[in-house]
């Protein structure tokens, strides 16, 4: 018989069956782990999330995530629903627990006022997508392909050498300090008021360093941003998935300078600074999460390592 309870966002053992039906049911290097699951189960400025539990003659055997952002700052969708995880024992599938759990998802996203339903890619998220391997579930549950397909590129950084098209250019990248946590904000409201701009300040609020911050500085101030990630860093590198590369481990996040200083080549300078940084503190496995720029990065010697499905469904 199949029964269902909620997932309880706060409960050590809630999270460590997350973590081993996902990892049963996904190679190693797309593994979970408590500390990962924990960091997106923390709650989020304006944000909402629940989860649900299935059952089988008592046993636990699958487990759905969802979240909501129905309080969003204005530059933020409010009408959109995440699925960010959803896992089922293999020895336990095709009996009606994943439709079941996701039907429920459904539901409660309704409820938030979400219009529409992503997989994955929420605010914060467990992966910016869905593997492949996920497509079928999805789709014969309706959900459809989204037109472009989220990318994690990855390198070795222990010979990166900047890339031959980098030039010289009016400004300079250094790691942002303490006491500049507002000018780093200020200019992802003015810039990049969505996602990035909301995600850095969450990350601030919770006491992440802003060391883990680039900032490009030109002669009028602060036009261009990135942020890295470090084995000690606030939000654990396992977000990225790093676990097919050489340790110690890194990753270099969003990336951005200003509108009017874009063509300038000062974004190829930025990543330079930011991957040299990296370097120079011993990391090795380098990720660079969620992106469809391969022929920017790949400028810098890297190469796709995760492809990741964005699948959607209009509700109503």
């Amino acid at each position: 018989m199949r029964t269902f309870a909620p997932f309880d966002l706060n409960n050590p053992e809630h999270h460590a069956l997350l973590v081993t039906l996902w990892n049963s049911g996904l190679p190693a290097d797309l593994a979970l782990s408590p500390e990962f699951v924990h960091s997106v189960t923390r709650p989020t400025t304006g944000g909402v999330q629940a989860g649900s539990i299935g059952f089988l003659e008592d046993q636990p055997v699958g487990v759905v995530l969802a979240s909501a952002h129905p309080h969003a700052p204005p530059s933020m969708p409010c009408n959109v629903g995440w699925i960010d995880a959803i896992a089922v024992s293999p020895a336990h599938q095709q009996r009606g627990i994943g439709r079941g759990l996701l039907a429920w998802a459904e539901t409660w996203l309704v409820s938030q006022g979400a219009a529409s339903i992503l997989t994955g890619c929420a605010t914060r998220h467990l992966s910016p997508g869905v593997p492949a391997s996920a497509i079928p579930f999805f789709a014969a549950c309706g959900y459809e392909l989204c037109d472009w397909t989220n990318w994690d590129v990855a390198r070795n950084l222990a010979d990166y050498t900047p890339p031959p098209s980098l030039r010289e250019v009016p400004a300079a990248a250094y790691p942002a300090q303490p006491g500049q946590e507002e000018l780093l904000l200020g200019f992802l409201r003015q810039e990049f008021p969505g996602v990035w701009s909301f995600e850095t300040a969450e990350f601030l609020r919770e006491g992440g360093r802003i060391s883990d911050f680039m900032l490009l500085w030109t002669e009028s101030g602060v036009e261009g941003a990135c942020k890295l990630t470090f084995e000690d860093s606030h939000w654990p590198m396992g977000r990225y998935y790093p676990y097919g590369l050489p340790r110690p481990w890194g990753q270099l996040g969003f990336i951005g300078v200003a509108e009017k200083r874009r063509g300038q080549g000062m974004g190829l300078a930025l990543l330079d600074a930011g991957l040299r940084r990296l370097q120079n503190n011993g990391v090795k496995g380098c990720v660079i999460d969620w992106t469809d720029l391969l022929d920017f990065y790949g400028k810098a010697g890297f190469v796709p390592y995760h492809k990741w499905a964005v699948l959607w469904k209009k509700m109503g």
